[in-house]
């Protein structure tokens, strides 16, 4: 005998179901607005992401950026959106945080990276799986339940926010620092096999070094910036070493390591270089502290520049994000979500850890109990996310949806 729990989860993945051609779409037109940061102008993205849920009865606040915030950090424009849906008095409210920002689309497409094309049950395009595949699947979980389960009391909250590539302080950071929102519990856009309940924090720096320019036929009247830096690679390197004993007990997660993403130096071929710019990305599992860790950086970069004569170093930080540590307070919506992931998907959905870095976490300092869940494969690699020919399989949007109303309804039941 089927009870009335049972029943309301039914009803909720029969509406979804008889309304998914309609999900496609939006998803499609969500895609087809490019969103590349850099440049960063994503206002155009936001408008339109008004327009089309208004077109569903859902009025979304607009809270733009002021330009001079959004410039000072390299961007163009930023209009974040929030959909607030209250039931009734008291009760939990429950936010749902997707980005639609999104690296640029690169080479190597086969698909249109603003087309939305549907082939083979997977729909193509730049952040179709990372993350306007969430303003998809949270936007028709929250009408499914409008229309087949409304609660008694609470509120769902939609966040569509366009800074996670730059860190999100002007995304999910700025509504939450202008006291826009302070939900009971965050879900945040995900992958569909796995709850994710921690993440890597992220350490980014810029090393100059400086040395003297002289011509290469006499290179004893100059100082080699880049010998210097050729050095300083060796010891950074070296230093994964170091950082690969230093194991995380979150699955999921490994150990800490160091990637050096870009040098840059030189005049030209017959000039000893004077300059040399180098940005490095540390990677800290949640079980470090990160001000020791820019301690530990900063005095290997020190030592190791103290040994080049005449090197003048410059250390700039470009990045740091907080890792997400587990939360005990979580619990009600990881369960959840585990429960009727595990109905919906017919298998086991694990908690884990992400070695990527996350708005996340920036709920998390402001005290939110959050997870990690919504519509996408397995892995991140699955989906192409980042590279050519990003796509998401349909089934995997279709079915995340389902456990994301049915966890809305349980948490306000």
């Amino acid at each position: 005998m089927t009870n009335p729990h049972q029943a309301q989860h039914a009803q909720l993945d029969a509406w979804i179901d008889a309304h998914f051609d309609e999900e496609v779409r939006f998803l499609q037109a969500l895609v087809r607005v490019p969103t590349d940061t850099p440049p960063g102008n994503n206002a155009p993205h936001a408008e339109r992401t008004a327009e089309l849920l208004a077109g569903f009865g859902l009025q979304a606040e607009k809270h733009p950026v002021p330009a001079a915030e959004v410039q000072a950090h390299g961007l163009q424009s930023i209009t974040n959106l929030i959909v607030r849906q209250r039931f009734g008095a008291g009760g939990r409210v429950v936010a749902l945080n997707a980005h639609g920002d999104v690296v640029p689309p690169g080479d190597g497409w086969t698909h249109d990276p603003y087309g939305g094309e549907v082939v083979d049950g997977k729909l193509y395009g730049r952040a179709s799986a990372v993350s306007k595949g969430d303003f998809a699947s949270f936007t028709f979980a929250l009408r499914a339940l409008q229309a087949m389960a409304p609660p008694k009391q609470g509120a769902v909250e939609l966040h569509f926010t366009y800074d996670e590539e730059f860190g999100g302080e002007l995304g999910p950071g700025w509504l939450l620092k202008h006291g826009l929102t302070q939900p009971d519990f965050l879900l945040a856009a995900g992958f569909s096999y796995q709850v994710v309940t921690a993440h890597n924090g992220c350490l980014q720096m810029e090393v100059s070094l400086h040395g003297l320019a002289s011509h290469a036929a006499y290179p004893h009247t100059g100082v080699d910036a880049l010998q210097a830096a050729n050095r300083l690679l060796t010891a950074l390197y070296a230093h994964n070493e170091v950082l690969r004993t230093r194991l995380s007990q979150v699955a999921g997660i490994t150990h800490p390591y160091l990637n050096v993403g870009r040098i840059e130096g030189g005049s030209n071929t017959n000039v000893v270089p004077g300059k040399v710019v180098i940005k490095l990305d540390r990677r800290m599992i949640p079980e470090e502290n990160s001000a020791e860790v820019e301690a530990e950086v900063r005095a290997l970069i020190e030592g190791t520049v103290a040994q080049c004569p005449g090197i003048r170093l410059e250390i700039k930080r470009l990045l740091l994000a907080e890792s997400l540590k587990p939360q005990a307070g979580n619990a009600p919506l990881v369960q959840a979500l585990q429960r009727n992931a595990s109905e919906v998907f017919g298998e086991p959905i694990p908690t884990s850890g992400t070695p990527l870095y996350t708005d996340v976490r920036l709920y998390g300092a402001a005290g939110v109990p959050a997870a990690i869940y919504g519509a996408g494969p397995r892995t991140v690699l699955e989906s192409n996310a980042k590279r050519a020919d990003e796509h998401l399989v349909l089934d995997d949007l279709r079915r995340a949806t389902k456990v994301v109303a049915r966890t809305l309804a349980d948490l306000l039941a």
